[in-house]
């Protein structure tokens, strides 16, 4: 049974949402503050944490922070503050989805879903190990070193990561990229991929990752 700590202050959209996540297997913790929830983070393990931006004692951006710097567990964004700027900021501190408020369950279970998926499986025919110049990347244990030293990644950053290292040379447009990072179907603005890419260029410390002017991305040899 896969756990979710759900993290919002809204005590009506927690227990929907807790009730809704419930009905469809999965083990549900809630808390309705940022503080607290740290605490239950720190005392065990989860497979998805979905959480609020405004939420009270601690915002939804300062724990996405904290939690990054100890744990790659994918991680959902509520936000009901519907500004672009507000969502690419998540993405920047290492969120790996966004759902607007007011949102409807089913697509809120599609995401939980798609997150946890790619979460924890692997295709068994994909390479062990991929190396490329200072980077290496281990599909199975999905581990990220960049000069010897270990990087922690978002599961989003190291999909985009592994499909360049996997394709060298090879230039993947936005469109591209949203739809191997993201494996299902929905609106999303291609500047993410901006995000994303400017936070791999940054933890990788690589010039690698090459811009290609008006076609996308590709990674270097």
């Amino acid at each position: 049974m896969k756990k979710i700590l759900v993290v919002e202050d809204d005590p009506n959209i927690l227990e929907v949402t807790r009730a809704f996540l419930i009905a469809e297997g999965y083990e549900v913790l809630t808390s309705e503050n940022g503080m607290e929830a740290f605490g239950i983070f720190e005392s065990q393990a989860f497979d998805l944490i979905i959480m609020d931006i405004m939420m009270p004692k601690m915002d939804g951006y300062t724990l996405c922070e904290l939690i990054r710097t100890k744990s790659s567990t994918p991680i959902l964004m509520l936000t009901a503050l519907g500004e672009e700027d507000s969502e690419l900021k998540g993405f920047e501190l290492g969120a790996d989805d966004y759902i607007q408020k007011p949102f409807s369950y089913k697509v809120l279970l599609k995401r939980v879903e798609a997150l946890i998926r790619r979460s924890s499986t692997e295709s068994p025919d994909n390479i062990h190990i991929l190396e490329l110049a200072e980077i290496a990347l281990n599909t199975e244990s999905f581990q990220v070193t960049s000069h010897g030293q270990s990087v922690e990644l978002t599961r989003k950053e190291f999909d985009i990561l592994r499909l360049l290292m996997k394709n060298p040379g090879r230039v993947f447009t936005r469109e591209m990229l949203l739809e191997q990072a993201w494996d299902y179907e929905y609106i999303v603005d291609t500047k993410i991929i901006n995000t994303h890419i400017k936070n791999l260029r940054k933890k990788l410390a690589t010039d690698k990752i090459q811009t290609v002017r008006g076609a996308g991305y590709k990674m270097d040899y």
